[in-house]
């Protein structure tokens, strides 16, 4: 059987990832993401009214017209979790497939609410629940997809395989091994190890190399959760303002910020449009989420809540809002600028329990935010964070547990699969003949 795999989007850059891969006549798609670095560079842009050729022109999402180069049809559109450089071009490239889109149910209604959000392109593609632990044929020529558990900075993560008479394509954006997660099971490393050992093994590796240049191994959620108690904690006894910021995404987390700011004597509150979103999303599909924290998602109901805070005093709340990144328009931001009700004070504390996705945009809006935050008086704690993605050590136990015949970095530039390429050659894998260095755009045929 050929098997072919496109490098669509993500081999040049953090962001807008997609691969498909052909097994003889069937075509699977690995994430349609967003390069949100590229819309937030522009001044109000709604993404939801463009028309894709104008986003893949900003090199906001993938061109998919490699897409024509690969002779079969596509069967299904896998994402493989909920962030938006994963799924944020389906509401915009999945019409063009007559595929339904496969994922775990948390993933799953946020592409719906994507998809509903979309102003330009109808969307009839099916959307089909499947856990982890779970598989689906794919065509009539015995291929497989699987879906195994993996941990990330967002819940119900996966890293799915296609299994295929040559072997098993193993696609592995994004994860961590975490073995204590705050919300859901462990990475199931006992699953890889037994595909790797299974008929023809693995094929194909496909590796997000985000954290291949840095030594060691990534620590739990677990570690990020009592490092954000001791510092919250440290803060009890205080009776001014403290406001907290993460990735809306992260539901752990979350969870964490509103367990914590309730055992100092506060009360939580979720501020801002993604805050709302993704904890509704998680209450919806069955997550272990507080149910009973108040969430304000509209400007004019958010202003109005910051009235309230500061009529009955900041040391009674702990509003957690959108913005760790220094977006623009976050809420965050708009309090440095002194565009609300909140006022902040000398010696206010702002916890960023997030750190700056590697990307010149984030990097310089987050200088930008911490130093107005500074010039208000705010104390600024950063880095209350553990990465979702593997370092070198968990790089090499995923290669000895799979030991794949083929591995292609992904998820980085360059510079980026520098680290992951020294670590491959340490075990014996050598560039150009097994280890495939590749951009967006490219066709690899392997079978």
């Amino acid at each position: 059987m050929e098997i072919e795999i496109a490098t669509i989007g993500g081999y040049e850059e953090v962001g807008r990832q997609m691969t498909a891969v052909r097994a003889g006549n069937d075509i699977v798609i690995f994430d349609m993401g967003l390069n949100l670095s590229k819309v937030l560079i522009h001044d109000n842009i709604q993404t939801e009214g463009m028309h894709s050729l104008d986003l893949i022109d900003m090199d906001a999402i993938p061109d998919d017209r490699v897409m024509s180069d690969l002779d079969g049809e596509v069967r299904a559109i896998v994402p493989t979790h909920g962030h938006l450089d994963h799924i944020g071009a389906i509401s915009k490239l999945a019409h063009r497939y007559d595929a339904p889109v496969v994922a775990t149910p948390f993933t799953l209604e946020l592409v719906r609410g994507e998809v509903e959000d979309e102003q330009k392109f109808g969307f009839e593609n099916d959307l089909i629940k499947m856990d982890a632990g779970e598989t689906m044929q794919i065509g009539d020529h015995g291929l497989e997809l699987e879906f195994v558990n993996v941990t990330h900075s967002i819940v119900q993560a996966i890293n799915p395989v296609l299994h295929t008479p040559e072997g098993a394509i193993v696609y592995g954006l994004d994860k961590r091994m975490d073995h204590t997660p705050v919300i859901g099971e462990p990475i199931d490393m006992k699953r890889f190890r037994e595909i790797g050992r299974e008929g023809n093994g693995v094929l194909c590796y496909i590796e997000d190399c985000t954290n291949a240049n840095k030594q060691g191994r990534t620590p739990s959620e677990n570690v990020a959760r009592e490092h954000l108690r001791d510092t919250l904690y440290s803060m009890e006894d205080y009776t001014g303002g403290i406001v907290a910021t993460t990735f809306s995404s992260h539901i752990a987390r979350v969870k964490s910020l509103i367990e914590f700011a309730r055992e100092i004597g506060r009360q939580p509150i979720l501020l801002g449009r993604s805050m709302n979103h993704y904890s509704g999303t998680a209450q919806q599909v069955g997550i272990d989420f507080p149910s009973d924290v108040q969430t304000v998602g509209y400007r004019r109901a958010i202003d109005q809540t910051f009235e309230r805070i500061m009529n009955d005093g900041k040391g009674n709340f702990l509003p957690v809002v959108t913005g760790h990144q220094g977006e623009p328009r976050a809420m965050l931001t708009r309090m440095a600028r002194g565009e609300t009700p909140y006022e902040l004070d000398d010696g206010d504390k702002v916890v960023f329990s997030a750190r700056v996705i590697p990307e010149p945009t984030n990097e310089g809006q987050r200088y930008q935010a911490e130093k107005l935050l500074g010039m208000q008086g705010a104390r600024v704690y950063t880095d209350i964070h553990v990465s979702g993605h593997l370092c070198q050590e968990g790089h090499y136990e995923m290669l000895d547990a799979l030991q794949p015949q083929h591995v292609i970095p992904a998820h980085q530039d360059l510079k980026g699969f520098s680290g992951y390429v020294d670590l491959a050659a340490n075990q014996g894998y050598v560039v150009e003949r097994d280890v495939h260095i590749t951009s967006n755009g490219n066709i690899i045929q392997l079978a």
